[in-house]
């Protein structure tokens, strides 16, 4: 046993099973990861404004972003297999203080590339779901569902906290000031994860919360392979078609939210006349609300079908999609907060009855399965960052884009359904 959450041999242990303290640093340390993940859609009309850059190539530099953010998650979340999560998280951290900071002497589009892309994207990619899925997967057995809904809503509390903060920031001060703002808040929480979190429940003496006595949960184990054990993993899940199913699915999840609305969003509102911090306080909006419908879906992936969850998470999520264009215009109206209101409780909550599944479909390997599904999730977020950006520029508007999002939120749907049930598990319900 070692570290701040060790008890004294010999005494019983008090305050907060060690879990409950693993979950909330590694709520605070995706706080710090959100952080950077809200400012391109704030800052893409200064940008454009400052440098003369298109829609298009700052898009484009969003998608490098959130397509490393995805490609890495894998390869991460073996590595935190192989290495330790303490490890991982740290040196993730670092990389985004590092990529935020270095943004304020860019001067070209490359560097643009090389810093909101390359840099913040490995460290993003570094600690995102997969990150939650190994937390929830190694210290805990009860409230395993709802502990990821609210891990996986650390993103959306994220963007509440910084969104409003980015955009008077870059209003009153310029857009390099919240960059410095977002690069000191990400290091700050490096101490906190290399002083409280640890890898396996047994170096700290306890067993996973909720596990029975003798239970191999959470007990260290040490996995061979390091990064190349994501390939590996691949190569074996890709030959089921249930891998596919989900894959596509949390691609077109990650399409119609960061993708589109988390990129275009506050761009698409002021082409209607819309103040830019109001568009931002909107999207901060839809983030409080995530918060609530992420934690709810954990609730309820431990007790319902996760097939069907997403069945209707898509299914109504495509349905607001295809109401949006209307909704725009200078002043914000109800029909508008009604959109806000119920797209921010349908934001991320696929993200539970997701990792469920790959856990039920995947076992053990579930958490490296769960970053391939992730990665594609960001591969549908990098195409509709880039593609969205592209039809703004040649129609002059966002209007196709949201249709298109809406339909293929339908497809989402289909996709969900056809999703079998694993025979060996038994019923898909919880975790």
């Amino acid at each position: 046993m070692d570290g701040a959450l060790a008890a004294p041999r010999g005494r019983a242990r008090r305050g907060p099973h060690p879990a409950w303290i693993v979950a909330a640093v590694g709520f605070v340390a995706l706080l710090g990861a959100a952080g950077f993940r809200s400012v391109p859609g704030v800052l893409m009309d200064p940008l454009h404004q400052e440098f003369g850059w298109s829609h298009g190539t700052i898009g484009a530099a969003v998608s490098v972003n959130v397509l490393l953010y995805g490609l890495i998650s894998p390869f991460a979340a073996a590595l935190m297999d192989r290495f330790g999560i303490r490890r991982v998280v740290a040196c993730a951290l670092v990389l985004i203080a590092a990529g935020a900071g270095l943004t304020v002497f860019m001067t070209r589009p490359w560097q643009l590339m090389v810093t909101w892309g390359l840099l913040v994207g490995v460290g993003v990619g570094s600690m995102s779901m997969p990150f939650v899925a190994t937390i929830t997967g190694r210290w805990f057995v009860k409230q395993r569902g709802l502990v990821t809904g609210v891990l996986t809503a650390a993103g959306a509390t994220g963007q509440l906290i910084f969104l409003p903060l980015i955009a008077s920031l870059a209003r009153d001060h310029g857009w390099r000031t919240p960059s410095i703002v977002v690069s000191v808040a990400a290091l700050a929480v490096v101490p906190l994860v290399l002083l409280f979190i640890r890898d396996f429940p047994s170096d700290v003496g306890v067993r996973a919360y909720g596990a029975e006595p003798g239970s191999a949960v959470g007990v260290r184990t040490t996995a061979p392979g390091g990064a190349a054990r994501a390939l590996t993993v691949l190569a074996a899940i890709v030959r089921k078609p249930v891998f596919w199913m989900l894959a596509g699915g949390f691609a077109i999840c990650g399409a119609s939210t960061n993708g589109l609305i988390g990129t275009h969003f506050v761009s698409a509102a002021h082409d209607h006349g819309m103040p830019a911090t109001t568009a931002a306080g909107l999207l901060a909006v839809v983030g409080a609300f995530d918060v609530a419908g992420t934690i709810a879906s954990g609730w309820l992936t431990d007790r319902l079908d996760s097939r069907y969850l997403l069945v209707a998470y898509y299914t109504l999520r495509g349905v607001s999609l295809l109401f949006l264009p209307v909704l725009f215009g200078p002043d914000v109206q109800p029909s508008m907060w009604a959109f806000i209101i119920f797209y921010g409780l349908d934001w991320i909550a696929t993200v539970p009855p997701t990792v469920a599944l790959c856990r039920k479909h995947f076992g053990e390997d579930g958490p490296v399965a769960f970053g391939w599904v992730f990665a594609s999730h960001q591969i549908g977020s990098a195409l509709a960052a880039f593609g969205a950006g592209v039809i703004r520029d040649v129609q002059g508007s966002y209007t196709t884009a949201w249709f298109v999002a809406g339909a293929l939120c339908g497809l989402a749907a289909l996709l969900s359904a056809a999703i079998p049930v694993d025979r060996k598990a038994g019923a898909i319900a919880g975790s």
